[in-house]
């Protein structure tokens, strides 16, 4: 499965939610759009969310975070130090999940 298809999987998933759990999911999206605002520009909110989800073992959510990051101007490097920094808190594994930020790179350029 590409990324792309990853991404589209995900936001299908996220609608089946909000049919099946409504307010759980209003209440979820509130919050999301509420952490939107706030001091750090989106860049950065993206940058720290690819690390945690580094962190997080998450394929999904770096697919997701990578892409916004990249929609908002991060660059492969800054990306990329995002992935060591994860990687001094995770170790290893996080180190193995940061291929999947060099693949996502390369699909989305």
């Amino acid at each position: 499965m590409s990324y792309k298809q990853m991404n589209q999987k995900t936001k299908q998933y996220m609608k089946k939610m909000f049919d099946e759990q409504p307010e759980k999911m209003k209440a979820f999206k509130q919050f999301m759009n509420k952490t939107q605002k706030g001091i750090l520009d989106p860049k950065t909110k993206a940058l720290i969310t690819i690390g945690m989800a580094i962190k997080g073992q998450c394929t999904y959510c770096i697919s997701l975070h990578v892409k916004k990051a990249l929609d908002a101007g991060a660059t492969k490097q800054e990306l990329l130090e995002v992935v060591w920094l994860a990687t001094l808190m995770g170790g290893g594994p996080s180190l193995m999940y940061g291929q999947e930020v060099l693949e996502i790179i390369e699909e989305f350029e």
